[in-house]
């Protein structure tokens, strides 16, 4: 078997091709988070702490050139080192409502799995000759001997 048949078969399995299904909806749904997280959260919580905007929160490690605005693009596009802390509170925020929100779904599932599996399975209907060698039984046990 050549190598490309091999990785052929490899890349036709079920769970390879579920895998990527789920890296591409993952995907989708890390930008759906961002913007969420950006936003609508972020300018919230920049409020609250004082009208703060945490992508723009760094410290700057080295001397800028001069006349260089002092904005977080204008340094990085000037080259000049930043300790830009605010852009990781940003995706650790993320990374806290992307959990949060996975936890709520597999929560949800787990409570609708729990609701089937207790339901109970309606039992089988009896067939009729069974119902009436019962009757007979019955009607033999019933009688004086």
């Amino acid at each position: 078997m050549s190598m490309m048949q091999e990785f052929r078969t490899f890349a036709m399995r079920g769970n390879v091709i579920d895998l990527a299904v789920g890296v591409i909806i993952g995907a989708a749904f890390g930008k759906i988070v961002d913007s969420v997280v950006n936003d609508l959260i972020m300018p919230i919580v920049g409020r609250i702490v004082g009208k703060l905007d945490f992508s723009g929160m760094f410290i700057v490690l080295a001397d800028p050139p001069p006349n260089t605005p002092y904005t977080l693009d204008a340094l990085k596009k000037a080259g000049v080192p930043v300790f830009a802390y605010g852009n990781f509170l940003t995706i650790v925020v993320n990374f806290i409502i992307l959990a949060f929100i996975i936890f709520m779904m597999v929560r949800a599932f787990n409570k609708m799995r729990a609701k089937h599996e207790e339901e109970p399975k309606p039992a089988a209907a009896t067939p009729e000759d069974i119902v009436l060698l019962r009757e007979i039984r019955d009607s033999l046990k019933a009688r004086p001997q």
